[in-house]
């Protein structure tokens, strides 16, 4: 599980995509589920829906993401406008989306199988 900040926008998002892919290519037992984990998040622009759209693509094909965001807060809300929510699950809580069966289709590399938490 990798907590983003507070603030996800162009001043933030570019820094953000190689500590994320760092993180993920570091784990050496073959991560199977990335949790991020917008909770926090109180303010997302565009930036921050690129964001997640270039770590979902640049995952390992044996690797699901989920979000976890505050279910009226901002980050939730932007990612339903986006349509990225259609793409990525999104859910409530942590013990949600580590719980929760299935996982991201990505029609260009496939359907993910279960998983460990980052």
């Amino acid at each position: 599980m990798l907590a983003l900040p507070s603030e996800i926008d162009f001043c933030n998002a570019s820094g953000l995509l190689p500590l994320i892919m760092t993180a993920v290519e570091q784990r050496s037992d073959g991560l199977r589920l990335l949790v991020l984990d917008l909770s926090g998040t109180r303010f997302m622009d565009s930036q921050g829906v690129r964001l997640l759209a270039a770590v979902r693509h640049g995952l390992p094909a044996r690797t699901q993401v989920r979000v976890v965001a505050a279910p009226k807060g901002v980050a939730s809300r932007v990612l339903e406008l986006s349509g990225l929510r259609r793409d990525v699950p999104v859910h409530d809580s942590l013990a949600e989306a580590l719980c929760a069966e299935g996982g991201t289709a990505r029609p260009d590399r496939g359907a993910a199988g279960d998983g460990t938490a980052a």
